[in-house]
C-alpha cells in the first residue's frame, strides 16, 4: 500500500520559491492501479520523482508497504529503488545489446540472485506479458514499441516490487497498443499485487483506472 501525507516539494529559484509539490496526500490500495494527469508544468514529473525516491520531500511523508521513504537514509534508499520500487519510462530504457530474457533478467542479478531463479523469473514474467518463444531472445531492436514496453514491464515486476511508478507508459505508441499497455498493467497490479501509479496525458484511458487523480500547481485533485 502506498500513503502519502501532506507532501511538499519546494525549490528556490532567482524570482523565488517554487512549490511545486503542494500539500499533497492520497492512497492507493496494494493491487490498485492509479493514474495521475495534470498538465505540463502541474508537478506530475516531481512527484513522480519523489515517489520513487529520485528525490527527497521538504516536508510530509511517503509510506510504501509501511516504510516512510521520507525518512530514509541515503543507503537505506538505494535498496528501496532496487527492492520496492520497479520503473516504467515513455522510452523502455532498455539496454540495446541484450535480449529481451536478458534485460528482464538484469536487476534480479543486481539483487544477487541465483542464474536458475533469474531465468526462470524472466521466462515466466514476458510469459506474462504476452511475449513467448524466439522473441524472448530477440534484441530490442527487433521488437515493435509495444513489445519493448512489454519487456520494460516484465523488467519492472522482476524483483516483486511493492510499488511500480510509470512515466508516460503509452506515449509512444499509438492508440490500440497503449489500450493494450494499460489493460496489462491493470491485470498485473492484481495477480502481481503491486501497486501501480502511472502519469498519463491520455485522460480516456486514465479514466479507466482503479483511481484517477489530477495534479493542478502542485495540488491534488481526486477526480
Amino acid at each position: 500500500m502506498l500513503q502519502v501525507t501532506d507532501l511538499t516539494k519546494t525549490f528556490h529559484a532567482a524570482h523565488g520559491t517554487v512549490t511545486a509539490v503542494d500539500g499533497v496526500s492520497f492512497k492507493v490500495g496494494k493491487g490498485q492501479f492509479a493514474s495521475i494527469i495534470g498538465k505540463s508544468g502541474s508537478g506530475k514529473s516531481t512527484l513522480l520523482a519523489l515517489l520513487g525516491a529520485l528525490d527527497k520531500p521538504s516536508s510530509g511523508s511517503i509510506e510504501v508497504a509501511g516504510n516512510n521513504v521520507a525518512k530514509m537514509r541515503d543507503h537505506a534508499l538505494i535498496k528501496y529503488r532496487g527492492q520496492q520500487i520497479g520503473f516504467v519510462f515513455q522510452n523502455y530504457n532498455l539496454v540495446p545489446n541484450l535480449t529481451a530474457l536478458e534485460n528482464v533478467m538484469l536487476p534480479l542479478e543486481f539483487a544477487g540472485k541465483p542464474n536458475k531463479y533469474r531465468k526462470e523469473r524472466a521466462e515466466h514474467l514476458l510469459h506474462q506479458v504476452g511475449l513467448d518463444g524466439d522473441k524472448q531472445t530477440r534484441k530490442p531492436a527487433r521488437l515493435s514499441g509495444g513489445e519493448q514496453q512489454r519487456v520494460a514491464i516484465a523488467r519492472a515486476l522482476a524483483n516483486k516490487p511493492s510499488l511500480i511508478l510509470a512515466d508516460e507508459p503509452t506515449g509512444n505508441l499509438d492508440e490500440q497498443t497503449g489500450q493494450m499497455i494499460f489493460d496489462l498493467l491493470h491485470s498485473l497490479a492484481k495477480s502481481e499485487e503491486t501497486t501501480i501509479i502511472a502519469v498519463t496525458h491520455d485522460l480516456s484511458i486514465a479514466g479507466k483506472t482503479d483511481e484517477t487523480f489530477k495534479l493542478q500547481d502542485g495540488k491534488l485533485i481526486k477526480q
